[in-house]
């Protein structure tokens, strides 16, 4: 099997999709000055929130040591890049790093590498790290300052030292300003369109984040939390022919594409960016029996396609994952019981499958103006017209 690094293992139909147009932005950009307790209490308040693309801390011992130094000396450090969502909650978009550093140094432990993806998840469930798990020393070791000597053969005084031991220090650092970049959005206001856009140009850290990573960050929820769940299913990255989640979250963007057209694939308008990321906040309000039964439901569609041939879903020519195959496949056979809030009980037969992938209507609807929306509502309705014979999309005699 193919791992979830590869990047190229997808075939995604929007993948290269152009925005129709530019929009303009009237949002505002307010700097602040928070001292680093005050930090630490917003964040322990949920008032400044650590999205979910970032998975985990990534700074070894000696970088986070450094950072502390530099603010007990009151040398300069990065600002943090903040967007306010409503009154009391606001994302943190750059600076995740350099905020956990202070967290776990005063917390006075640091975490370990094989551990920080679970710690991860604990922090976007709660906000915190349970004091039982801080003091587990399977996820944590003693944070004590790993410093180099200021000249050579000269101790640097702080090596060594925790938050408790740091003396006058401690109300330095404590007391120490950073900078902090607060964007809102004022118009639209009726979405999280610059939201998005400045995820996607503010990369400080280097790294390119795709439209998957950005959308988990900006629309975490219940709903992602089940995506995430159900990722990890044996059966699914069986379909997928990937034992690995993929790096940038591809996998994760099949199975909201799947649901959203179940769900909205009426209503479909391009952008597939901008109909994704409305699908994603639109569900950041879901109930738990409506998650739960989306779960159950595509629980059952991976029992009924158990039985089909390894790499049903894989485009023979360049053995890439068939996102526009699986979309209708998926939409077609799980919508008559998701209208009835059942499940799917029918074995999927390969055959069909094999007329859908080879007929030459969805061929064509997949392969130019592939997210034009009749192209889109083509590959769903031929879908429902060959896996479901007899029936319409929406359920009634033909």
């Amino acid at each position: 099997m193919a791992t979830g690094e590869d990047a190229e293992r997808y075939d995604d139909y929007a993948e290269d999709e152009i925005c129709s147009s530019v929009e303009e932005y009237d949002i505002a950009v307010v700097p602040s000055d928070f001292n680093v307790m005050t930090l630490m209490q917003l964040v322990e308040k949920g008032w400044m929130r650590i999205p979910g693309f970032q998975r985990y801390f990534v700074w070894d011992l000696l970088r986070a040591s450094k950072l502390i130094e530099s603010l007990i000396l009151g040398l300069p450090v990065p600002q943090l890049f903040l967007y306010q969502q409503d009154r009391d909650r606001n994302m943190l978009i750059d600076g995740q790093q350099r905020l956990m550093s202070i967290y776990y140094f005063k917390q006075q432990r640091f975490p370990r590498a094989d551990r920080r993806a679970d710690l991860r998840r604990m922090f976007d469930e709660t906000g915190e790290i349970p004091d039982d798990v801080l003091r587990d020393d399977r996820y944590f070791r003693d944070f004590t300052l790993r410093l180099p000597g200021s000249l050579p053969g000269r101790r640097n005084e702080l090596n060594g030292l925790n938050y408790d031991t740091l003396g006058s220090d401690q109300s330095r650092l404590d007391m120490r300003p950073v900078r902090c970049i607060t964007i809102k959005q004022n118009r639209p206001s009726d979405g999280d369109e610059a939201m998005y856009e400045i995820f996607n140009r503010l990369n400080s850290g280097g790294v390119n984040l795709r439209p998957q990573e950005i959308r988990t960050s900006m629309y975490h929820s219940a709903f992602y939390r089940m995506l995430g769940e159900i990722n990890g299913e044996s059966a699914w990255r069986t379909i997928l022919q990937s034992s690995d989640p993929d790096l940038h979250m591809k996998d994760i963007e099949t199975l909201l594409r799947g649901f959203a057209m179940l769900v909205d694939g009426d209503e479909y308008r391009p952008s597939m960016v901008k109909f994704l990321n409305n699908f994603s906040k639109k569900c950041e309000t879901n109930k738990k029996a409506y998650n739960r039964q989306l779960r159950e439901l595509f629980m059952s569609f991976l029992r009924v396609t158990s039985g089909l041939p390894e790499g049903t879903f894989i485009n023979k020519a360049n053995n890439r994952f068939n996102i526009a195959l699986f979309e209708a496949v998926f939409t077609a056979v799980c919508g008559n019981a998701y209208r009835k809030k059942s499940i799917v009980e029918d074995m999927l037969d390969a055959g069909r499958i094999e007329q859908l992938r080879t007929n030459e209507e969805f061929i064509a609807a997949a392969q130019k103006g592939t997210t034009q929306t009749e192209n889109v509502r083509t590959r769903l309705r031929i879908a429902s017209e060959i896996l479901i014979p007899g029936k319409t999309r929406h359920g009634s005699r033909t």
